[in-house]
């Protein structure tokens, strides 16, 4: 990896500073010519601002960024990058903690399947509403505000949701899983901030390190929470105010983890604002990308908010199957295959730990596969995943389904297809998104996401109480398919729009 330095030109401008030798490096071309990030006010010692793509033979920066050390293919701010990460790690192990005990502890207080579509829809809801705000409240004010403020408000929902038991109500259970919904709809932010201090070419790569890690939140932590379940199971422990049982523990230890969070946004974290950038003359690859973008589809839109609407529709598809499988995993588990919830749980993090060995891997797969092979490809093995467990017979009706069957179904959706086809989707919308703003689309899409998470629980939930779960199976199925058609058939329109 080529590495320029870049120092301080004694008193003058960063404007006149020099990339030795950049002529000759090919892929210098982050930072660019001119920096649409110029210092139009003063900035802290060590705090920096956005580079934009180009060529790197001349350079305009901010006396902060001329005394940094940056790369064609790395990151402005890694230290900054591993603080995201915490974010969205714990964020996401809200989910993958309390998967294993949401169905019991439901069920202990006395709800339905039904209940429990609520439960996990309401996690979705407080994201949903809190997105957008999150991603234009992080253009207005700066990343580190924003983030802050939402691990406050999480520390705050671990708390509550560790009362949930004790308060014994369904209507609690849901309202904590709103405000925690809401204290990490931070998705938006962090994928916009990634996609601040990222080479646009490098972006799907970097992209699919932090989904790892939101990724890992929600699908390697269940293991934690099948832990608790099998060391406690029904014994309770009482530490002044404090009470200790298999509900209880995992939301004190994701309380913790979110103190130890807020403790490095406000040690280590770099705030930095989105300056608006300065108008320059486009490229012939940019006018040309805009020229397709401008071009207004028979729906009356242009080309360019079709795209978005199609990757955020992706986003609804993919996530909703997942969001489907977070919701009736454990229970499905139980019926068809007779497996403990801790024992599911160990199955899911298991494979949660595969998907994040194959989203590490993005980087390599992406020498060889473009975005759209990779969503392609990835949709593809999540829906015969998918498809494999609607034909099975559950074990009340007399039905003796081999285990290994659960584990490759599993395998196909939690280790293979969704990490690949649903990061290249995050990918691919915020290489169409560009140089605009990230912050508010980012949020919008997130928010799509959050959407998907709250109407396919719900759904399922109904339709598995009501009808059969196979049901379930087939819809999701049939609604991947339709994905990826659509994916097929305007793939050179997307490709265009994100080169």
């Amino acid at each position: 990896m080529a590495s320029t330095e870049l120092t301080e030109q004694g008193s003058k401008s960063g404007a006149d500073a020099q990339v030795p030798n950049a002529t000759n490096d090919a892929a210098a071309e982050f930072p660019p010519i001119s920096s649409s990030y110029t210092a139009t006010k003063s900035y802290e010692e060590g705090q920096y601002v956005r580079m934009e793509d180009g060529n790197a033979n001349q350079l305009s920066l901010s006396k902060s960024t001329s005394v940094s050390v940056m790369t064609a293919e790395g990151l402005a701010d890694p230290t900054g990058f591993l603080v995201i990460c915490c974010v969205v790690l714990i964020g996401d192990m809200n989910r993958g903690v309390v998967f294993p005990i949401m169905w019991p502890l439901v069920q202990a207080l006395g709800g339905d399947k039904v209940w429990l579509g609520y439960a996990v829809a309401a996690f979705s809801f407080g994201r949903i509403i809190a997105s957008p705000i999150a991603g234009k409240l992080s253009i207005q004010h700066g990343y580190s505000k924003t983030l802050t403020a939402s691990t406050i408000l999480l520390l705050i929902a671990c708390l509550m949701f560790a009362q949930a038991y004790r308060v014994n109500s369904l209507y609690f259970l849901v309202f904590v899983q709103i405000v925690l919904g809401i204290g990490s709809a931070t998705l938006g932010v962090t994928r916009a901030y990634v996609a601040d201090i990222t080479a646009t070419r490098e972006r799907t790569t970097y992209i699919a390190l932090l989904t790892a890690v939101q990724y890992g939140g929600f699908t390697v932590t269940p293991l934690f929470g099948a832990l608790i379940m099998y060391l406690l199971q029904d014994n309770s422990y009482q530490f002044l105010f404090i009470t200790i049982d298999q509900y209880s523990t995992p939301a004190y230890f994701m309380a913790l983890l979110a103190a130890v969070t807020l403790a490095l946004l406000l040690a280590k974290f770099q705030n930095r604002q989105r300056v608006k950038p300065t108008k320059k003359k486009k490229s012939s690859r940019t006018a040309e990308r805009d020229e397709v973008a401008d071009r207004t589809t028979p729906c009356g839109i242009t080309v360019y908010d079709a795209a978005l609407l199609g990757c955020m529709l992706l986003n609804v598809s993919t996530k909703g199957s997942i969001g489907s499988f977070e919701t009736l995993g454990i229970s499905f588990a139980e019926s068809h295959f007779g497996l403990e919830p801790e024992v599911a749980g160990l199955i899911v993090s298991l494979n949660g730990m595969i998907g994040v060995i194959s989203l590490l891997s993005m980087g390599q797969l992406g020498k060889f596969l473009t975005d759209i092979q990779m969503i392609v490809g990835g949709i593809t093995v999540c829906a015969v995943g998918i498809i494999s467990f609607s034909g099975l017979q559950s074990v009340e009706n007399g039905a003796v389904n081999a285990t290994w069957q659960y584990i490759l179904g599993i395998f196909m959706v939690y280790g293979i297809g969704y990490p690949i086809g649903h990061t290249a989707v995050i990918g691919l919308f915020s290489k169409v998104v560009g140089r605009r703003a990230q912050g508010t689309l980012q949020g919008w899409f997130a928010s799509c996401g959050s959407l998907a998470r709250i109407f396919f629980p719900i759904a399922s939930g109904y339709i598995s109480q009501f009808d059969d779960i196979t049901t379930v199976f087939k819809l999701l199925f049939g609604i991947l398919v339709i994905s990826n058609f659509f994916v097929v058939m305007f793939r050179s329109t997307l490709t265009a729009l994100s080169a």
